[in-house]
């Protein structure tokens, strides 16, 4: 009996081992850091073995190694000589009673090696890696400060391998932009987060990743006055508009001046002056359209007036943005100032996309993939990136399970971008009718 509970626990011994490995390797470092800064017990010695693991991956092999001999030689000494005799007792010969008795004991030992000592353990790391990190860290540093000659023996020899391959040991811990958005998936389907709040955490993601060519409203859509108007001109403006912010040129858009509040203007009438908007002009600031969305963002907080006049590399102007220019790209469009959503979804499963929806949002919503580097920030810059022309209504690319189709053109400006799914995976083009 005592040597059954010796070789029971060298097998607890080496699945307490097998636990602390996959905890301690498990264990989100930012989990650790929070856990550290609260003052959990065991945290911060958790935090060194993960920054570090080489020398704590060496002493779990040391002690993995040593417990898996004794308990081998013991387990064998112990059992598999009585296996041994009971087998020749039963009427077995030597050349059968041998192989067999011990070869019982160690595929019975094996079993519960690999039960106990290992898969058991190893699930339950899983499933609270930090927690289960502090408390086995303090033990494991003390085995690790035992054990300190081998391990240092043992962590060089890995690193003098690693660096005959050009390699090195350190935990590349940087967390992709695919990881984040597998993590948010599984916190939907898990309940914790809600659909819009997994929507709005990605439309962050995109925000970092886009520029201001992306989100702002372009030269096109502007409304604007002449600085020269009539006060008529500006009346008629004001009332057609829905922008409280309106820019003011000198004879042309491409000569902007500043920008006038309307309700500044609305204020000037009403107080009995003359509708001129020259004293009104405020001054707002130029950005370039490489300008990333964020930074943007950061210029528009420090603005007198919340709006940004976008310019290319040669001066001219490409565009403005606002701060419900960004929001919008996070929550999406609001209702009072969409005009034309930018996907509808209709009764035969098919999408109707707006030529002016941003790309990285089609890609999300169509499950395709883009080039990191790409010449274009819309549908309708993606057709024709495909295209290489521009199309006539009905042409249509094919690409990862989607057929996109142009189905109105607004002059030569893609409008409407018919996407159904088909299934060839074939990249293709066709020109229509």
């Amino acid at each position: 009996m005592t040597e059954l509970l010796i070789v029971l626990a060298l097998i607890v011994v080496n699945g307490l081992f097998a636990l602390s490995e996959l905890a301690i390797v498990s264990a989100r470092q930012t989990r650790l850091k929070a856990m550290a800064a609260a003052g959990k017990p065991g945290a911060e010695k958790a935090l060194a073995l993960a920054t570090d693991p080489g020398r704590f991956l060496s002493s779990v092999q040391i002690g993995i190694t040593l417990v898996g001999i004794i308990n081998g030689v013991y387990s064998g000494e112990a059992f598999g000589s009585r296996a041994y005799a009971a087998l020749r007792e039963a009427g077995f010969q030597d050349a059968i009673a041998a192989p067999l008795g011990y070869g019982s004991v160690i595929a019975v030992i094996t079993y519960l090696s690999v039960i106990i000592g290992e898969l058991v353990p190893k699930n339950l790391a899983l499933r609270r890696p930090e927690a289960i990190a502090c408390w086995v860290a303090p033990m494991m540093s003390t085995v690790a400060r035992i054990a300190r000659p081998a391990v240092w023996l043992l962590d060089t020899s890995t690193r003098l391998v690693f660096r005959l391959f050009g390699q090195t040991t350190v935990k590349d811990s940087q967390i992709t932009d695919e990881e984040i958005a597998m993590l948010i998936a599984e916190a939907e389907a898990s309940g914790v987060l809600e659909t819009h709040e997994r929507e709005m955490i990605a439309g962050v993601m995109r925000l970092g990743d886009r520029t201001v060519i992306d989100l702002m409203t372009p030269r096109t859509d502007v409304d604007w006055v002449d600085v020269n108007a009539s006060p008529e001109e500006v009346r008629a403006l004001l009332i057609e508009t829905p922008h409280s912010l309106v820019p003011v040129g000198e004879g042309s858009v491409d000569t902007l001046i500043g920008v006038v509040q309307a309700r500044e203007l609305l204020a000037s009438v009403l107080a009995g002056h003359a509708l001129d908007i020259r004293p009104l002009i405020r001054k707002v600031p130029i950005i370039p359209e490489t300008m990333h969305a964020l930074d943007a963002l950061a210029v528009l907080r420090e603005a007198d007036v919340p709006i940004a006049l976008i310019h290319d590399e040669y001066g001219n102007f490409e565009g403005l943005i606002t701060p419900t220019d960004t929001l919008e790209a996070i929550v999406g469009a609001f209702k009072s100032d969409e005009d034309d959503p930018d996907a509808v979804t209709r009764e035969d499963g098919s999408l109707l996309l707006s030529g002016a929806m941003p790309a990285d949002a089609m890609a999300d919503l169509l499950g395709l993939s883009l080039p990191t580097k790409r010449g274009y920030t819309t549908v309708a810059g993606f057709l024709l990136a495909q295209l290489q022309h521009i199309p006539r209504t009905g042409e249509y690319i094919e690409t990862s399970g989607w057929r996109l189709e142009v189905v109105d053109l607004d002059g030569r400006r893609i409008d409407k971008v018919l996407a159904t799914r088909h299934t060839s995976g074939e990249e293709k083009s066709s020109k229509g009718d």
